[in-house]
């Protein structure tokens, strides 16, 4: 297991830490102090410092979502809303959309990255759509449930989903910079 840190006070330094990975029980205990921290595949990441970028693509796709479920559609809800995979390392999805006439897993999972994603805990309970949104390279991979593994799905000007009848939004749109007057 190490520790890896991103941006602020020691960026990029590794430190041996524990033999063991770390799972969701052990998020939990881990300080408020204004880092943000993730664990992925057993790995604690620290990320020290905030870029806007991420935090203004996560707001257009939540207000395009929201807007989509307000018509009775759905719910879309903002992570942290402590969606827990048994045993799983934590990969929380930074956004996710439960159709009105569904229960039990989310049926689409949106995750901003920052540094790594994992997408097979989702696979494996069944979560129908899974979005990584790359604010780095403006781009967005779905990937889509079919039987019992993730096919990806080729996004172009528009996003759209199956599990979302009538919601389709502009991908530029998602990647705009602000507009100051």
């Amino acid at each position: 297991m190490r520790v890896v840190s991103h941006g602020g006070v020691g960026a990029g330094v590794e430190s041996p830490c524990m033999s063991r990975k770390l799972t969701y029980k052990d998020y939990l205990k881990l300080p408020h102090d204004g880092n943000r921290y993730e664990i992925l595949d057993g790995e604690l990441w620290v990320n020290g410092s905030v870029d806007t970028k991420p935090q203004r693509v996560f707001r257009n796709l939540f207000v395009a979502l929201e807007q989509h479920a307000e018509s009775g559609r759905g719910e879309v809800s903002v992570v942290p809303a402590y969606i827990w995979f048994p045993d799983a390392s934590d990969d929380t999805p930074s956004l996710l959309f439960i159709r009105a006439d569904e229960e039990g897993s989310p049926d689409l999972a949106v995750k901003i990255l920052t540094e790594t994603t994992r997408r097979e805990c989702h696979e494996k309970f069944g979560v129908q759509e899974y979005w990584i949104v790359d604010p780095e390279d403006d781009t967005i991979r779905i990937l889509r449930l079919s039987g019992e593994k993730y096919e990806r799905i080729i996004v172009g000007g528009n996003i759209t989903s199956p599990l979302l009848p009538g919601f389709s939004v502009a991908l530029k749109a998602i990647f705009a910079e602000p507009r100051y007057a």
